[in-house]
């Protein structure tokens, strides 16, 4: 269940995820916003027509008793006038006029005729109905009896009260206050936004992700600078950063080249001379020393190396590559076996590969006296595994195996080496993409673990 919550908030808690929120709370908002709006305009609508039906049969009656007074009144007692009737007297209670509807009609009639409209119970327009008290077809209902208006004027300075029926208006519902509209609103903006938010963010995944391959190496292929103007400058100055970076360590690489190999002759030099030293012990001491410096120059140069490579990318049997390197380390009277295959095509560079395998066996045999080479599948993965049998790392230093010139406690070695080579295998394993971790073993001992990419048959 907690994986279940956990991915949503990880997602809420990423740029996409802020950008999906807040489009999805502003889009309902101004969507559900716009159609109260529009519901709020049909209804204003609805009213206008509704009020200009009353008004024009207002007009006609006013107009009637103003052209015929005598005749009009007839009409409207008698009932022969569709529509309107006289009122009578004494109704109770009086109905609250309406000013709106009593403005407009003053303004479209002359003032001494002081008309005034009000919105009066059906009542009063079926006072006179012989079938008002029952039912005068099937299935008729309160609903459907006509809208009743009460028209008041003076006619040859008399009041009239005149009942205007008109059949009922209703207001056809409100689409817009449907549940499922309103969902169908929300699922939209939900759906917009995560689209919207994926298309923003796709240059920064891009940037991401090849931010990630630069780091795991420097030969990382440039962005594509594609997109808006602005995401295109912002790529286009990464792949900038990325070659200057690239110059400027291969430029160092030249350097310590240069200087490995000016190194040389005065070193040999060197040698030559320490070879007339005629004190035995001294003259060993001596040239294990100047041994000692030639190595740790060459390692050095490897090091500056290790992170930049030309090589190009193929597919390798992994399990041809490690027999290879465990035969190797046994001509050599090393403990080295291989132990388990799995069968498995990697597409590495593979001299990379093999110079960070072979300083990981090299690490096994100086701390451990041997080492035992397994690989096995996991998911997509193959995970390479390097085991000794060795005191193991203390903890601490164990964090810092891979920074260059750290070397474990002397009771674990003979003393020699640079303390780098851990370092150059942990530059190879991101020249080809891999991950390298180490861990001390529960049974004793020292395990580095390299996790490839595996390519499909």
């Amino acid at each position: 269940m907690r994986r279940v919550a956990a991915r949503p908030m990880r997602f809420l808690g990423s740029l996409a995820g802020r950008i999906a929120l807040i489009l999805v709370v502003g889009i309902s908002i101004a969507s559900l916003a716009a159609l109260f709006l529009a519901e709020q305009g049909r209804r204003a609508e609805f009213r206008r027509v509704r009020d200009e039906r009353v008004i024009a049969s207002a007009l006609d009656v006013i107009d009637r008793l103003h052209r015929d007074p005598a005749g009009a009144l007839v009409s409207l007692r008698d009932g022969r006038l569709l529509g309107a009737h006289l009122a009578g007297e004494g109704i109770r209670p009086i109905p609250p006029r309406d000013d709106d509807l009593t403005a407009t009609l003053a303004r479209r009639t002359a003032p001494a005729i002081q008309a005034v409209l009000a919105h009066a119970p059906t009542g009063v327009c079926q006072l006179h109905d012989p079938f008002r008290s029952r039912a005068r077809a099937a299935g008729l209902k309160p609903l459907m009896l006509p809208d009743c208006w009460l028209l008041t004027l003076n006619v040859g300075g008399h009041p009239v009260a005149v009942a205007i029926d008109l059949p009922r208006l209703p207001a056809p519902p409100g689409w817009t206050t449907d549940r499922l509209f309103l969902l169908l609103v929300v699922v939209a903006a939900i759906a917009l936004s995560l689209i919207v938010a994926r298309l923003a963010t796709a240059p920064l995944r891009r940037l991401s992700a090849a931010a990630d391959a630069f780091a795991r190496s420097i030969d990382a292929e440039p962005v594509v600078e594609t997109g808006p103007g602005d995401v295109r400058a912002a790529l286009a100055t990464f792949n900038l950063m990325q070659a200057r970076v690239r110059a400027g360590l291969r430029e160092r690489t030249r350097m310590l080249a240069a200087i490995s190999h000016d190194l040389q002759t005065p070193l040999t030099r060197l040698r030559l001379r320490l070879e007339q030293v005629e004190d035995e012990a001294l003259r060993e001491r001596l040239v294990a020393d100047l041994s000692a410096t030639l190595a740790m120059v060459k390692r050095g140069l490897d090091l500056a190396r290790s992170g930049e490579s030309a090589e190009d990318w193929s597919t390798v049997d992994l399990d041809s590559l490690l027999s290879s390197l465990a035969d190797d380390a046994a001509e050599f009277g090393h403990a080295v076996r291989f132990t388990q295959g799995c069968g498995a095509l990697v597409r590495v560079r593979p001299d990379a590969l093999a110079r960070c395998l072979s300083n990981l066996i090299d690490n096994a045999i100086k701390y451990g006296g041997g080492a035992d080479i397994a690989a096995h599948r996991a998911g997509t993965s193959v995970i390479v595994t390097v085991q000794d049998s060795g005191p193991g790392m203390d903890e601490a230093l164990l964090a810092r195996a891979f920074d260059p010139f750290v070397r474990a406690d002397r009771s674990r070695s003979s003393g020699d080496g640079t303390g780098i080579g851990l370092t150059i295998a942990l530059a190879q394993a991101a020249a080809i993409g891999a991950d390298l971790s180490l861990a001390n073993r529960p049974a004793g001992g020292l395990e580095a673990t390299l996790r490839l990419g595996m390519k499909n048959h």
